[in-house]
């Protein structure tokens, strides 16, 4: 797996945007996923991050969680707008508890444009 195809800054309509493509991986590919993520984000000035997030089929486990709660508190300062891809019904449980953990709004979207779209309006 190489990180920096996993986690690059994109384009759209003329905005960088972090994309952060934790699809079709296996815990502990998420967690280093997670561990490059933050260093990119936190070298970055406050509230200056949109970040779009793709957690399609990726799998958790209670370690991962944890692991994403710290991250997603720990990257607040820093990121301007969060959206994510690919909460399936179970997920949602996960991700409103890492909403609540990290005091942040991330939205989630069924499509990579509208989230690419709203986060640039942000």
């Amino acid at each position: 797996m190489h990180l920096e195809e996993k986690v690059k800054f994109i384009e759209h309509k003329n905005k960088k945007i972090l994309f952060i493509d934790m699809s079709n991986l296996l815990e502990n590919e998420v967690l280093e996923i997670i561990e490059y993520a933050k260093k990119i984000i936190r070298s970055q000035p406050e509230k200056s991050v949109l970040t779009l997030t793709d957690v399609t089929h990726a799998r958790y486990n209670a370690v991962v969680v944890a692991a994403m709660q710290e991250y997603t508190k720990g990257n607040k300062p820093y990121v301007k707008a969060a959206a994510v891809l690919g909460i399936n019904p179970i997920k949602r449980i996960i991700f409103n508890k890492i909403m609540e953990f990290s005091e942040r709004e991330i939205h989630a979207f069924d499509s990579a444009d509208k989230a690419k779209d709203w986060l640039v309006e942000q």
